[in-house]
């Protein structure tokens, strides 16, 4: 096997290290972050997006995973959605009324995701669960949240993250419960001690695979029993496993859901929707953004829309995807890596899980993959967001790569030598301690 050769990074290492002198954690988004890759060894800024690759700062091209942490699904640079953003921009940004996109994104919303009666806009993903939870509590008069998976960086939610909750009043603590994904009992438990407390049972309903048969359903009925919204929060995997998200894909049908990253394939949108009995109570709480009619991202969230009714966007997500998931399995098989390295997901989002001799050392085993694929031109950060513009010769190409990667791991491990061949400075917790 041919030795990958080291990348050409001055130009990244040179702006990190003015990044260290004006920007807190050299980032606006953890998993962007320095600490999320290995340091040395890897690009840390990308100048342009093409289709499915990135190009560095250096000027090095890869075959991207990452889809900018997942809102990129139809590709980089989509020529419908860029020439819908330079229409809307000849006629401005932001105007000192409403929009008519905003009530024509809203109504296509409605009429293909199942719970949407009514919708409201905003920015970011964390915006949209939170608003989610507090019109939840205007609409029950109750207080507590339960919940299962990840929300996003707001008080609510992140008070839970005792690594990286310092600034936010611990007494938020005794207002958030939360519950193990697919296990619908600790969900009743819950329930049943905080009997008429309980203002919405908040999930992502699909994280590293479908699940449990019932346990949706279940969910679904335990709320309506015991007065509680549900609420999805379809923030990463709408758009991506159906364009309606997993309520859709499921047939299981929340009281509120959100939505965000895919949706307007890189521009900055997210949206709350549900029953409209529900979302009247927006009328009565205090949800209010100058962004949120921004009208680009929604002359881009339109085109997105319209290109998923009319071209095989959900078919072909999946269809790469498990060609690259079934791929990835086989070659983890054939290099005898089955105790050290799982994929799990969906064809349309899977991920690696990294578990090295000792716990202490999955980073170690994560960051010497990263190292090996990235030196051979591939942008994998631990999972695969593939987007439209994936190619059946861009699947076969990551997959070389990849035979190649886990050579490399297997002797490794089997020669006890990870941090050895660990040539930069390996990845580290996002929920780190604060040293």
């Amino acid at each position: 096997m041919q030795q990958a050769k080291s990348l050409r990074l001055s130009q990244s290492q040179q702006l990190l290290k003015r990044a260290e002198a004006v920007i807190p954690c050299q980032t606006q988004c953890f998993s962007k972050g320095p600490t999320q890759f290995v340091k040395g060894v890897s690009p840390h800024y990308a100048v342009r997006g093409t289709g499915c690759r990135v190009e560095d700062v250096d000027g090095n091209s890869y075959i991207d995973y990452m889809g900018a942490l997942g809102p990129i699904t139809l590709g980089y640079n989509h020529p419908k959605v860029n020439e819908a953003i330079r229409r809307q921009l000849e006629d401005g940004a932001l105007l000192s009324l409403p929009h008519p996109l905003e009530v024509e994104v809203a109504e296509k919303l409605v009429a293909c995701i199942p719970c949407a009666e009514m919708v409201r806009f905003t920015k970011t993903g964390s915006e949209a669960t939170s608003a989610a939870v507090r019109i939840a509590r205007a609409f029950t008069g109750r207080d507590l949240i339960v919940q299962s998976g990840y929300h996003g960086w707001h008080d609510w939610y992140a008070v839970t993250k005792p690594l990286r909750n310092r600034g936010i009043p611990k007494v938020l603590l005794d207002y958030i419960l939360p519950f193990p994904y697919n296990n619908a009992d600790s969900l009743q438990s819950i329930l049943e001690r905080n009997p008429g407390k309980v203002a919405a049972v908040m999930l992502e309903p699909s994280v590293l695979g479908p699940p449990n048969h019932g346990f949706l359903e279940r969910c679904r009925k335990l709320t309506y029993e015991h007065g509680a919204l549900l609420i999805f929060d379809e923030v990463i995997m709408g758009f991506r496993i159906a364009l309606g998200g997993a309520q859709e894909k499921f047939n299981v049908v929340p009281d509120l859901a959100t939505f965000g990253k895919g949706m307007a394939n890189g521009m900055p949108l997210s949206a709350v929707m549900g029953r409209a009995a529900v979302m009247k109570s927006c009328d009565d709480i205090f949800y209010s953004s100058t962004f949120g009619g921004e009208i680009l991202s929604l002359a881009a969230c339109k085109a997105v829309i319209d290109i998923y009714q009319s071209e095989p966007v959900i078919e072909h997500l999946a269809e790469v995807g498990g060609k690259l998931l079934r791929g990835t399995r086989e070659r983890i098989r054939r290099h005898g890596l089955e105790r050290y390295i799982e994929i799990v997901g969906f064809d349309a989002r899977s991920m690696f899980l990294f578990h090295a001799p000792r716990p202490e050392e999955n980073l170690i085993l994560k960051s010497l993959f990263h190292q090996e694929v990235v030196r051979r031109g591939i942008l994998c950060n631990g999972y695969h967001n593939m987007t439209y513009a994936h190619s059946e010769e861009d699947i076969q190409r990551t997959l070389a790569v990849y035979d190649e990667a886990f050579e490399v791991l297997k002797e490794a491990l089997d020669t006890g030598t990870l941090r050895e061949r660990l040539q930069g400075v390996p990845m580290q917790e996002v929920f780190r301690p604060v040293q």
